[in-house]
């Protein structure tokens, strides 16, 4: 029996998430594909591990006094896990986000006492952006700190330090290959530097989905976005802080309907209820997989990333009107009872 150790505070409990393997993934690719749990984490989402981080950052330079207030511009599940470790902490948070985000999300926040602040989506050259509208409001907050979670290196530290050796150690350093989407890049470049660190011949690959950019950039070295995505918290336009130096080795392209296969088969196959971002990130794992195997590497282990629970998407991925609505494929059990 595995029991880990008891925490001293609750912010113990961020990260150190469990790995697990894929079985349908794993058949599909020919080799062994890993998850890291990261929706295990306390705010359900691998951004708690940024969050932490960045508080902890802000507050060893002073900047977060007793009593101050975070303000960040997010997809959601960063203002979630910033809203958990500042009230840990006995900090306010502002959360700034784009009104076309998950009703699960507002409500969490809202459920977390931060204040939510809506902003229509645009383009990240808009002054109305929610990045921008995010460091203009901890400007005119007094005792307000900017996480900047995008160019805020701090973000992509909490990997290198903490996800990536815990991968090293969960796969007893018999690791072949990483990918994950990005989003801030944080977890892509942390990961991937951290794993470098233990082995260079790891290769590290972006899974982007359509409608960013990072594909052709990696591929082409263009900023080039074609199509686009449903998918909240990833999808990236530019190279941020966080993305530069990141070790891309290769790249796939994901379609939101090859996550959504993943997502629908794993929840069905494996009784994980997940989101489209860790579907997209599965979907890249086992075309990597593939590529190792093709190479002829003997059983490539690959690991990714579970990004967050399918729970904070239940007006949406689950959901057969909002599913049609965007032109996606309804679960086969969803269309059902939407017939009956």
């Amino acid at each position: 029996m595995n029991i880990t150790r008891p925490f001293a505070d609750t912010l113990g409990l961020i990260g150190n998430t469990p790995l697990v393997r894929l079985a349908g993934p794993s058949a599909a690719a020919g080799c062994d594909i890993w998850g890291k749990c990261e929706f295990a984490n306390p705010g359900g989402s691998v951004k708690d591990r940024a969050a932490l981080a960045i508080i902890r950052d802000a507050e060893s330079r002073g900047e977060l006094q007793p009593g101050g207030t975070v303000v960040e511009g997010t997809a959601g599940n960063t203002g979630i896990g910033i809203a958990l470790v500042a009230n840990a902490r006995g900090y306010k948070t502002i959360i700034v986000m784009p009104d076309n985000q998950s009703k699960e999300k507002m409500d969490t926040l809202r459920a977390l006492s931060a204040k939510l602040v809506l902003v229509p989506p645009t383009k990240f050259s808009n002054p109305g952006h929610f990045v921008h509208t995010s460091r203009r409001l901890a400007e005119e907050t007094p005792g307000a700190v900017w996480a900047n979670q995008f160019d805020n290196i701090a973000n992509r530290r909490a990997h290198i330090e903490g996800t990536a050796p815990e991968l090293w150690e969960q796969m007893a350093g018999r690791i072949d290959g990483f990918t994950c989407a990005a989003g801030t890049g944080g977890t892509i470049a942390g990961v991937g530097l951290g794993l470098k660190a233990f082995d260079e011949n790891i290769r590290i690959a972006l899974t982007d989905p359509h409608g960013a950019a990072l594909y052709n950039y990696y591929a082409h070295g263009e900023l080039a976005a074609e199509g686009s995505s449903v998918a909240e918290g990833i999808g990236q336009g530019r190279i941020t802080a966080n993305l530069e130096g990141a070790p891309i080795d290769t790249q796939f392209r994901i379609s939101d309907e090859e996550g959504l296969d993943w997502v629908a088969r794993l929840l069905r196959e494996e009784g994980l209820c997940l989101g489209l971002s860790s579907g997209i990130n599965v979907a890249g794992a086992v075309m990597l997989g593939k590529q190792l195997v093709a190479e002829g590497r003997k059983q490539p282990q690959v690991a990714t990333i579970l990004c967050d629970t399918g729970f904070r998407y239940l007006s949406t991925l689950y959901n057969p009107a909002w599913l049609t609505s965007k032109g996606l494929p309804v679960f086969d059990w969803l269309a059902d009872e939407d017939a009956s």
